[in-house]
């Protein structure tokens, strides 16, 4: 069977939409037509029901998930492992959001090397939505993210929880607002309790996307924001940042997110330990 087909496959699972999975997969909507048809003649049996609404699967369909999930992953790893070095056994491949990737997986992986150095790493950065398709199409092993979202197949457990402060350039108490107030945007949950806490609050001059770039425009430029404790502690420390006062604190759950595949190798569960231990190192409170 041509892989390709099984991604177009799971491509239109995850969306919904025969439209979305062409545009995801950057070819036309009638290419997708074709190459769901060509698996369904090779199977014998209809994967879909279109209707308005959107696509659904038959009940083929739902038992033919699984396999496609396993045949994509075993391909992306074999096409990898074959093309691997002398001194190396397999290959991880590993995403995570970008703040994540702060102190969390850069601690991990001289960690990984160490403990299994014949085991080669190939790390991405993404948001959570592509590093679980990349997940679902077997491009990747493990994901580390805010906001997974369950899927068949893929194993889902809270890796650590960060504790969102209120910091400042200043020495200051929440009571004195600060003009230069920087939303850095934390995600829906945040948002929503962000929002309940101050109700008042009026849209800030900056709002940004991104911890980092959020970080950074304080850092430069003076102001406040919620950053990470595990991000904010080392300027603390240094005096280049201060906790405001009586300020709420939020919570932001990160997650590990892996296949359930009972015939992983030890090395597999290994590197998994460590993330946990790393992570273990980040206590917040």
């Amino acid at each position: 069977m041509n892989i390709d087909l099984a991604r177009t496959f799971l491509e239109i699972v995850d969306t919904g939409n025969f439209n979305k999975a062409a545009e995801r997969l950057s070819v036309t909507q009638s290419t997708v037509s074709m190459r769901i048809k060509a698996l369904e003649d090779e199977l014998g049996r209809p994967l879909f029901v279109r209707s308005k609404s959107g696509t659904q699967l038959t009940a083929a369909g739902l038992q033919f998930r699984r396999y496609a999930t396993t045949m994509v992953r075993v391909w992306e790893q074999a096409r990898q492992e074959l093309a691997l070095p002398p001194g190396f056994r397999t290959v991880l491949n590993i995403g995570g959001q970008f703040s994540l990737w702060d102190r969390l997986l850069v601690q991990w992986i001289p960690w990984m090397r160490t403990a299994m150095p014949d085991v080669a790493l190939k790390a991405e950065v993404g948001l959570s939505d592509g590093l679980m398709r990349q997940l679902m199409e077997g491009l990747l092993d493990v994901g580390v993210m805010y906001s997974p979202t369950s899927r068949p197949g893929l194993h889902i457990e809270k890796l650590l929880e960060e504790r969102l402060v209120m910091v400042s350039t200043r020495r200051r108490s929440v009571e004195e607002w600060d003009v230069d107030y920087v939303l850095v945007d934390w995600g829906p949950e945040f948002r929503a309790a962000h929002s309940q806490a101050f109700p008042d609050l009026k849209t800030p001059a900056v709002s940004v996307g991104l911890g980092a770039l959020g970080l950074q425009h304080i850092l430069a430029y003076g102001g406040t924001g919620y950053l990470p404790m595990r991000v904010a502690r080392s300027y603390l420390a240094a005096g280049r940042l201060f906790l405001v006062s009586q300020a709420p604190e939020f919570r932001r759950p990160a997650y590990l997110v892996h296949a359930e595949d009972e015939a992983r190798e030890d090395w597999f569960a290994t590197a998994l330990d460590g993330l946990r231990y790393v992570a273990s190192l980040e206590n917040e409170e």
